[in-house]
């Protein structure tokens, strides 16, 4: 049985300044999250554990 492929819903960093500012995009997806670069959606993209990424998030809430 074939599952359906997952298509992601990337959302922009809220420190997205909308003029081309440097800009990362998350999509949240079953057990990985993805991070891609918003100036190049088709290029490379990484996926991250949502423990890693809890983790990296709350070290820039303590920086």
């Amino acid at each position: 049985m074939n599952q359906p492929a997952i298509i992601p819903t990337w959302r922009k960093s809220s420190y997205s300044n909308g003029t081309g500012g440097e800009c990362v995009e998350i999509a949240d997806l079953k057990s990985i999250v993805g991070v891609r670069d918003s100036k190049l959606p088709r290029g490379p993209r990484i996926s991250v554990r949502h423990s890693a990424w809890a983790r990296f998030v709350a070290s820039l809430r303590t920086s």
